[in-house]
């Protein structure tokens, strides 16, 4: 099934064997020294468990070429699910905080793979540039004007990510000003690990043109009508939210209700060797779980192509490839 992916980071997509090969390459130390035990030390526990895997990984980062075969790796494994396009949330700020590697040369390998996906594989990326919740305001600030001067050269939004509630969004109003000043879309993560009120808050102080997440705007009715009033898409991420608690089993996810609602709901798989993923997985368990049938799935699938960031030829190309390909495999 032909497919469109809004929400995966790319620093928490690399694959346990390219960790390993990266630790070796640099001299690091893992808590293991095989791929198998790299696997097990992934699975998720908690998230204090996943924060610190995330950044020991983000740690094994150390130059330019470390990058770009990170994100060719990442289209390769796309290419293979047959996601067509894919916006990915990727964490500049803090590759450069732990690694040294200055965002121009961030962005060249990131390009590079990017022309790589496109040429060999027949897929696209566009990168979503996140601010770290708790980072300083002048930091947010300077992510902003690395996404601005990057926009439609690879990155396609300004996201902010990182523990929900650590600090206000409009800690970083300035940042998302810059952002709409210049056209540049927001994407905040809300609505997850913290409640409607998060929902809220994204709405209100990001200015956002879609919501990372967003689950739990069904506590609120007024956050549910001013989404669906506004036709904010969701990234849904159903193994991630049963993974981090949100809720016990994915028979327990309100996905249902979410479109139930008339919300307007895409699937994605978040951080999938993290959460034992992929976006097919995710498809295949919801498909199953909760017996969605063909046309739901089509609706979810053009759901993610509408809401990408594409210009709107391409867009409509993509669009196009997806109900082709659609029809040819499984109608």
């Amino acid at each position: 099934m032909p497919k469109v992916e809004l929400h995966v980071h790319l620093e928490g997509s690399i694959r346990p064997e390219t960790v390993l090969k990266l630790a070796q390459r640099h001299g690091i130390t893992l808590p293991a020294a095989t791929a198998e035990g790299l696997r097990d030390w992934y699975r998720f526990r908690d998230f204090p468990h996943f924060v610190e895997v995330y950044v020991a990984v983000s740690k094994c980062i150390k130059t330019p070429d470390d990058i770009e075969l990170i994100a060719r790796e990442f289209l390769q494994g796309q290419a293979e699910q047959n996601v067509l396009h894919s916006e990915v949330t990727y964490t500049a700020s803090t590759i450069e905080k732990h690694n040294g590697i200055a965002w121009p040369d961030q962005h060249a390998a990131l390009k590079r793979a990017i022309e790589y996906g496109e040429r060999e594989l027949g897929v696209s990326m566009a990168l979503i540039l996140d601010i770290v919740r708790g980072d300083p305001a002048e930091r947010g600030c300077q992510v902003a004007d690395w996404a601005i001067a990057a926009h439609g050269d690879g990155v396609c939004a300004l996201g902010i990510a990182g523990i929900e509630g650590a600090v206000p969004a409009d800690t970083y109003a300035d940042a998302f000003r810059a952002a709409h000043e210049a056209g540049l879309p927001v994407i905040p993560h809300a609505g997850e690990t913290k409640g409607a009120q998060s929902v809220r808050e994204a709405l209100d102080k990001t200015g956002c043109v879609r919501i990372g997440h967003g689950v739990r705007c069904l506590e609120d009715p007024g956050v549910v009508r001013a989404l669906r009033d506004r036709q904010i898409p969701l990234e849904v991420c159903p193994s991630s939210n049963v993974c981090l608690g949100v809720f016990p089993t994915l028979a327990e996810h309100t996905l249902p209700r979410l479109l139930d609602e008339g919300l307007y709901v895409t699937i994605n798989s978040d951080d999938p060797p993290m959460f034992d993923t992929t976006v097919s997985n995710e498809f295949h368990r919801c498909a199953e779980t909760f017996e969605f049938d063909e046309n739901i799935l089509w609706t979810l699938c053009l759901n993610a192509a509408r809401a990408s960031l594409l210009p709107e030829e391409k867009k409509r190309e993509l669009v196009e490839r997806l109900r082709n390909g659609f029809n040819a495999n499984t109608l």
